[in-house]
C-alpha cells in the first residue's frame, strides 16, 4: 500500500507542475497540441487525487454494513478516473484537434520575453514539452518499480500478464498514465516542431487529435480492467489451483465439494471451501484441521486475508445422525 501511495504522489507532483507549464505554453503560442496536452496533464493530476482518495478510503476498517472492508474503493475510484477524467479529457482533446484540422491556423509565430531576452514563443513549447518528458520519466520510473515488484512477487511473465491479472490497480493506473503522458508529450513535441519548420499547422492539429484518441483508448482499457474487479473476480486460475491442491492434499481431506476465491481489494482475497473429511474424525480434530488449513492457505498466498472452510453438507449430516 505504501509503495502504491508513493507512486501516486510522485505522479501527482509531476503532473501538477507540468499542467501549469503547458497551459502557459498554450497561452503564448495558441498551439492546438499544447492545449490537448494541457487537458491531458489536468486529467492526470485529477487522476492522482482520485487514486489517493481511493487508497485512503480503502484503509477504513470493516463494519457491519461492509463486513469485508472497503478494499474495492480503489477499483471504484480508478474506474471513476477512466470515465470522468480520461474520457472527458480525451474527448475534448480530440475535438479540439479536429477543429484545428478543419480550421487551421499557424501558431507560435510570436515572440516571448523572459528576463529581458526576446526569443520565438515556440521555444516555450519546446522547453515545456522536453521538461514534461523529463518529469514523466521520473514518475514512470517510480511506477515501473511498483509494477516490477508486483510482477516478481507473483512470478508473472511480464507487463501483459500483469495487466490481465493484477489487483493493484492504483500502481497499474499510474504506470499506464505515465507511459501515455510521455507518449503524448513526444507526439506534441513532434507536431509543434514539424509545424514550425514547415509552416504547415496541420502537423500540430493532427498531433492534438492523436493525443485525444490515445487518451480515450486508455480510458476504455482502464474501465475494462476495473470492471472485472468491481464485479468480483476470482484469483487467476494458476493461483487458485495452487490453493486448491493444498486443501486436496491435506491429511484427512477426502474431497472438495466447492472451492471459490473472490478479490475484495488489492492484496485482499476471500477463500471459501466446502470440504469432505474422512469418516470417524472427531469434531475437535476437525476443528484443528480446519484452522491449520486456513493458516496454510494464507501463508501460501499473501493476498489471501480471509478463509472460510466448512465440512461438506452431507458429512455434517452424518455427524448429526451419529450424535443422535
Amino acid at each position: 500500500m505504501a509503495e502504491s501511495k508513493s507512486v501516486v504522489i510522485a505522479a501527482l507532483i509531476a503532473n501538477g507542475a507540468i499542467a501549469v507549464l503547458k497551459f502557459l505554453g498554450f497561452l503564448l503560442t495558441g498551439s492546438a497540441a499544447m492545449l490537448s496536452e494541457t487537458y491531458h496533464s489536468i486529467s492526470d493530476t485529477g487522476n492522482q487525487v482520485f487514486l489517493l482518495i481511493g487508497i485512503r478510503y480503502s484503509n477504513r476498517e470493516a463494519s457491519r454494513a461492509h463486513p469485508f472492508g472497503y478494499g474495492k474503493a480503489q477499483f471504484f475510484y480508478s474506474f471513476l478516473v477512466s470515465v470522468l477524467l480520461f474520457g472527458i479529457a480525451g474527448w475534448e482533446s480530440a475535438k479540439h484537434g479536429y477543429d484545428a484540422i478543419m480550421h487551421p491556423h499557424i501558431s507560435g509565430q510570436g515572440s516571448a520575453i523572459l528576463l529581458g531576452y526576446t526569443f520565438p514563443a515556440v521555444w516555450v513549447n519546446y522547453g515545456v514539452l522536453i521538461g514534461a518528458i523529463v518529469f514523466e520519466a521520473w514518475a514512470l520510473k517510480k511506477a515501473w518499480a511498483g509494477m516490477k515488484k508486483d510482477i516478481e512477487h507473483h512470478g508473472w511473465s511480464g507487463l501483459k500478464e500483469a495487466f490481465r491479472k493484477t489487483t493493484n490497480v492504483t500502481t497499474l493506473t499510474a504506470f499506464t498514465e505515465d507511459t501515455i503522458a510521455m507518449s503524448g508529450a513526444g507526439i506534441a513535441l513532434l507536431g509543434v516542431y514539424l509545424s514550425r519548420v514547415t509552416g504547415n499547422p496541420l502537423y500540430d492539429a493532427v498531433s492534438a487529435l492523436l493525443i485525444g484518441i490515445m487518451l480515450m483508448g486508455f480510458a476504455l482499457a482502464l474501465a475494462w480492467e476495473n470492471k472485472r474487479l468491481l464485479l468480483g473476480e476470482s484469483l487467476p486460475r494458476s493461483d487458485e489451483r495452487e490453493l486448491r491442491e493444498i486443501v486436496e492434499g491435506w491429511d484427512g481431506v477426502v474431497s472438495i465439494a466447492d472451492f471459490r476465491t473472490v478479490v475484495f481489494g488489492p492484496e485482499d482475497v476471500l477463500v471459501t471451501a466446502d470440504v469432505a473429511f474422512g469418516e470417524g474424525i472427531e469434531t475437535a480434530e476437525m476443528d484443528d484441521t480446519i484452522t491449520a488449513l486456513e493458516d496454510a492457505l494464507m501463508e501460501a498466498n499473501g493476498s489471501v486475508s480471509k478463509v472460510y472452510i466448512e465440512p461438506e453438507t452431507r458429512w455434517r449430516s452424518r455427524l448429526g445422525e451419529t450424535a443422535e
